[in-house]
């Protein structure tokens, strides 16, 4: 009889032959391919405990005469426990303040090590590079590590630390540990020779002198590494009250004639920040400030001190740099928030663990709104200069296009995977704004519990119960999202954690506005630049017609950045053309400016002609509104109020 195969029989088989046909094929493309297993990887690095390094204290000895070459000598002597037979030693990676590996390893040559005069064996760990395992012979006592760091010496080496007049050493780029245990549980007893005559500030307690070796109390290596050292031949310190010191060096004398009342701002600042968190998380803190346009730049936070540099001429021309005064009160406020107060997964045991960011909008946001109002009550910048920044902020954010795909919290990220590198257009990609962005949700948070509160209540109050607790603390008090909405709750019952996400954790959002506007202000377009627009631009030599052609231009008419989708990004021009002429005349901002001006008076468009890899090209630009630059403009509200201004005002006497 003659099987009939029904249609539902027909698909399983053609199925059937459908799998099997591919898996037939695999195996003949197996035949003539060789195909290889991963090898897998062995774990090699031990993980950290929280217990003491067994051997006992570190000798750290660094030499650090050598400013002719920039170079760093270490010697540092390693005791063993009894029986150690192989030692892993580290170089820091992940560094707090710097929310990413930014660990100088490449710099770091002539590593040698040592037992009883003899060298010994080491090899470096070829997955955790900066992991190095060493050989140690039966019964041996230490093992002394020789390192030759061999520091920048021009900008585009990196960052420059050491110059004939100043220096900015900091441990973590001269020294090794043991890998297995706490930072905080390594005992370490550190030495530095330094040139001859230099004056030396650091955070490190048990100070003494023999001629230009300076040794300091044994300390751990936490400790340590939270703990630079400024040194130069140009120094002078001020007392600013309160257990904190002003330690300046520069690159001549003449750079150190401050004023009093220039040092009496400083004093104010110190005041003002202790009065707004209500408690000192240090026993001492030092100001280490470089003026100085040969030292690379730097604003770096610790728990004790910070590692700051302005231009040299910042007390000579203090108008002229009034731009840039917002530095240290930004370092200092990290010393409650981001040092005393640390998100938990950027905390780490050891420099080897990986941080994770997201919190930064914390870390770094609300640093970011607080350093503005300390500048404003302490006196280093004026109220109008600090609403000219604000301005410039919520306008860029009004005409973002990146905001549309990625969010704030993402933004976080950035300083890991983008290493701080420029980008062929910011506005689309965005950087890390977890510290502007994240200081207008802050201002936009403060302003709504004043409102709410009648006054009553304010961001302040959540500073001093989140930040204030454990007066005299320097340890580390750690934190989860869950915890920062509790305690605003505490202060002013809100739906904090919706607020946060929305405003935070989501792309897409309105543009942040409304803490301007609850503080009594909006943003406005007027055709000369804000305060802080025009110091910018003086300073940095540009011309910034963002909000105008969507476009930023040198001086010399390099085109430095492009607003994505705006009047300059459609007619084809891009980062790194020149501007030759405009309308025909060369190119200057002066000349710009008169054409901007001219099209909005019914001149016709803008003619440009650019140069871009040897091409020239005449590029027509339609646009006709004129210069543009945002202000903030009171708003007469029902009481009249503007809180921005109440905000900033002092509310401690020096």
């Amino acid at each position: 009889m003659k099987k009939t195969i029904t249609g539902r029989a027909l698909l399983a088989a053609v199925s059937l032959c459908a799998i099997a046909m591919p898996a037939q094929a695999q195996t003949q493309a197996e035949q003539q391919r060789s195909l290889p297993q991963a090898v897998p990887i062995s774990p090699s690095v031990p993980d950290p405990v929280d217990t003491p390094w067994p051997g006992g204290t570190i000798d750290l000895a660094v030499d650090a005469t050598d400013i002719t070459r920039g170079v760093f000598r270490t010697t540092e002597t390693i005791p063993l426990a009894p029986g150690t037979d192989r030692l892993t030693l580290l170089y820091p990676e992940w560094l707090p303040g710097k929310h990413a590996p930014r660990g100088f390893l490449a710099e770091l040559t002539g590593i040698r090590f040592t037992a009883n005069g003899q060298d010994l064996k080491w090899t470096r760990d070829p997955v955790e590079v900066y992991a190095f395992h060493v050989e140690v012979p039966a019964g041996t006592a230490q093992v002394v590590a020789q390192l030759v760091y061999t520091s920048p010496l021009e900008p585009n080496e990196g960052r420059i630390v050491m110059t004939p007049e100043m220096m900015n050493l900091k441990f973590e780029d001269v020294s090794l540990y043991p890998a297995g245990h706490y930072v905080r549980r390594v005992a370490i007893r550190p030495t530095v020779t330094f040139p001859e005559g230099w004056a030396v500030a650091t955070a490190l307690d048990g100070m003494s002198r023999a001629g230009d070796t300076v040794r300091w109390a044994t300390t751990d290596y936490q400790t340590l590494v939270d703990s630079p050292i400024f040194a130069g031949a140009h120094h002078r310190a001020w007392d600013l009250g309160q257990d904190v010191d002003l330690e300046v060096f520069a690159d001549a004398p003449r750079y150190l004639e401050a004023s009093e009342e220039q040092i009496d701002a400083h004093r104010r600042l110190v005041d003002e920040a202790i009065a707004l968190y209500g408690s000192k998380p240090f026993d001492h803190y030092e100001f280490l400030l470089g003026l100085t346009d040969k030292l690379g730049g730097i604003g770096l936070e610790h728990h004790r001190s910070s590692e700051n540099t302005l231009p040299p001429d910042t007390f000579t021309e203090w108008k002229k740099t009034e731009y840039r005064r917002g530095l240290l009160p930004h370092e200092m406020t990290h010393s409650w928030n981001g040092k005393f107060r640390r998100p938990a997964r950027l905390w780490t045991p050891d420099y080897r663990q990986p941080m994770q960011d997201n919190l930064l909008w914390v870390y770094e946001g609300m640093t970011s709104y607080w350093d503005m109002v300390l500048a404003a009550r302490s006196g280093l910048q004026t109220t109008d200069l600090i609403k000219g920044d604000i301005a410039r902020t919520v306008a860029n954010y009004m005409t973002q296009p990146g905001r549309s795909w990625r969010s704030v919290e993402d933004t976080t990220h950035d300083p890991i995977f983008a290493a701080r590198k420029a980008k062929p257009f910011s506005s689309q990609a965005r950087g890390e704004e977890y510290y502007s962005e994240g200081a207008l949700t802050w201002l936009e948070a403060d302003m709504l519990i004043r409102r709410e509160t009648g006054g009553r209540k304010s961001l302040e109050d959540f500073n001093k119960r989140f930040f204030g607790l454990r007066d005299g603390d320097w340890g580390e008090v750690t934190y989860e999202f869950e915890d920062v909405v509790a305690d605003l709750n505490a202060v002013h019952p809100y739906d904090w954690a919706n607020f946060l996400r929305r405003r935070l954790q989501l792309p897409n959002q309105p543009a942040p506005t409304r803490g301007v506007e609850l503080a009594g202000y909006r943003v406005a377009f007027r055709p000369e630049p804000n305060p802080y627009d025009e110091a910018l631009m003086a300073n940095a030599k540009y011309l910034n017609l963002w909000h105008s052609l969507g476009l930023n231009v040198g001086n010399d008419g390099t085109v430095s950045s492009v607003l994505w989708d705006g009047p300059a990004f459609k007619a084809g021009i891009v980062g790194g053309a020149d501007i030759v002429a405009v309308n025909g005349e060369s190119y200057d901002s002066d000349a710009m400016k008169r054409a901007i001006a001219a099209a909005a008076d019914g001149g016709g468009p803008i003619e440009l002609l650019i140069e871009r890899g040897g091409r020239y090209l005449t590029v027509p630009l339609a646009y006709d509104e004129g210069l543009r630059y945002p202000w903030l403009e009171p708003v007469d509200g029902e009481d009249g109020e503007q809180l921005l201004d109440r905000l900033l005002e002092p509310t401690t006497k020096n």
